[in-house]
């Protein structure tokens, strides 16, 4: 039999209505690669093996009545532990948090995943409050990469993309304020989509507002696109999430890339030092569109890095967060969350609604930049993962983790859908991914363009040793 652990949500369907496994098959080989895997990796939090084998069973049993209960019935997911899943803790990465009950409600992406019939492995690591780009806390400790465990998986969803790696289910769910699904997308070789602000909805509600967004973590397009077709209804819960999609996001991925005009900005126009590997991995994805049938050329967006805003809105949320904490909460956080957190505490209302404006000019910017280029294309991140349990790699000057991820944060202040793409390895066999950025709105054009580069082999790189059966 196939090696089940390592085929896509839209394999594994395909194999469940051919009646060629189960998916209490693929469930139990989900949950042996994690029993192999985590005490080196360290993706999860929360097991739920005796949940997980019941909804399995449930979902063989309506296959086999030729029933599907939806869109994804029987597929292993695993969640992010920063959205809420009825039955257990949604911890956040913190030991400030309690563990008390009742835990009996779902965010609305777990609760569209709940209705398709998804199974439910478990709940997946975060840095306290997904403040940083890489995965570690005082809860749970550090995440590791699952191409080599010295490095990190990135952040903050760093658990899920390094559980999809593995074979630990095809499909996470993460969230995204600021890369934060496709740092360690492109860290540990998978896929990741950040959806325009709104299209997946979110309860509750951030404190870090609308710069967070969730999205799927998929082994490549098609499964994200399925995932999309399942969690991007409205719920009335989040006031801020936009109406139904027009569409299949599945039915839109074959329309392949041919006539798009895309821009190719390797470096932001000269703002960012990109690794030579990944700069030239990059460059080949974006040849590979060329030969695809794009219009493309090197063209930049008309933006200054956007840092100090950034920092503004994301530390004031950060400070949010923790503001009804007493002094015995504040005393287990995370360092480098309490010094933001302190920064953000200071900051006033005049000086948000500054970094505010600042943002509002940067998406009427690239607002003007997308009535020219249907696509940007970028590095998803200058460089490939780095050792684990650090904020910044050594001796790179950087005092926060955005000062490595100026590719990413940027387009969560606009809120345009971007997504990351394997397109190759360093010479270490570290994964390096390509970001492709559209208009808001335009989730589907992202989708298709990353199905193009899937189907043309562009994002064939070797699986982690890690997830290779012994």
């Amino acid at each position: 039999m196939t090696e089940l652990a390592t085929l896509t949500a839209v394999q594994l369907i395909d194999g469940y209505r051919k009646g060629e496994f189960s998916p209490v098959d693929a469930v139990r080989a989900a949950l042996a690669r994690i029993e192999e895997t985590e005490p080196v990796v360290n993706a999860f939090v929360r097991v739920d093996e005796e949940q997980a084998l019941e909804q399995a069973e449930a979902a063989a049993r309506r296959w086999r009545r030729g029933e599907p209960q939806g869109l994804v019935d029987g597929v292993p997911v695993t969640v992010k532990d920063i959205l809420l899943q009825r039955g257990g803790p949604t911890r956040r990465g913190s030991l400030a948090t309690r563990t008390e009950g009742p835990w009996d409600e779902d965010a609305p992406s777990v609760a569209r995943l709940r209705e398709h019939g998804a199974v439910f492995l478990g709940k997946t690591t975060t840095p306290e409050f997904g403040w940083k780009g890489v995965t570690d806390s005082p809860l749970s400790g550090i995440t590791r990469n699952p191409y080599d465990p010295e490095r990190t998986a990135g952040g903050s969803s760093g658990g899920a993309a390094a559980a999809v790696a593995l074979g630990a289910g095809p499909v996470a769910l993460g969230t995204d304020g600021g890369g934060s699904v496709r740092i360690p997308g492109s860290f540990c070789g998978i896929f990741a989509l950040k959806p325009t602000y709104g299209r997946v909805p979110l309860y509750p509600a951030s404190a870090f507002g609308t710069l967070a967004h969730v999205g799927p973590m998929t082994r490549d397009a098609a499964d994200a696109a399925l995932v999309m077709d399942v969690i991007s209804g409205p719920d009335p819960r989040d006031w801020s999430g936009l109406g139904p999609a027009a569409g299949s996001f599945g039915e839109d991925l074959t329309g392949g890339v041919r006539g798009l005009r895309v821009a190719y900005s390797p470096t932001l126009g000269g703002q960012v030092a990109v690794q030579p590997a990944v700069a030239a991995a990059v460059r080949g994805a974006v040849q590979r569109l060329a030969d695809l049938g794009a219009y493309v050329e090197e063209a930049d967006p008309d933006f200054s890095e956007p840092l100090e805003a950034f920092h503004t809105l994301w530390f004031s949320g950060a400070a949010r967060v923790v503001e009804h904490f007493s002094d015995e909460q504040r005393a287990l956080l995370d360092p480098g969350l309490r010094e933001i957190c302190a920064r953000g505490a200071r900051y006033t209302a005049l000086d948000y609604l500054a970094a505010v404006d600042v943002r509002m000019d940067l998406g009427r910017r690239m607002g003007r930049f997308h009535s020219t280029y249907d696509l940007l294309v970028t590095p998803t991140l200058p460089i490939t993962a780095f050792e684990a349990g650090v904020e910044v790699p050594k001796d790179s000057g950087h005092r926060r983790w955005t000062g490595w991820t100026p590719f990413s944060y940027p387009f969560n202040m606009t809120q345009q859908p971007a997504a990351t793409v394997p397109c190759g390895v360093d010479g270490d066999g570290l994964p390096i991914g390509v970001q492709l950025v559209a208009a808001r709105h335009a989730d589907a054009l992202v989708l298709r363009a990353a199905h193009a580069l899937y189907e043309s082999g562009a994002a064939d790189i070797p699986r982690p040793e890690l997830a290779r059966p012994a």
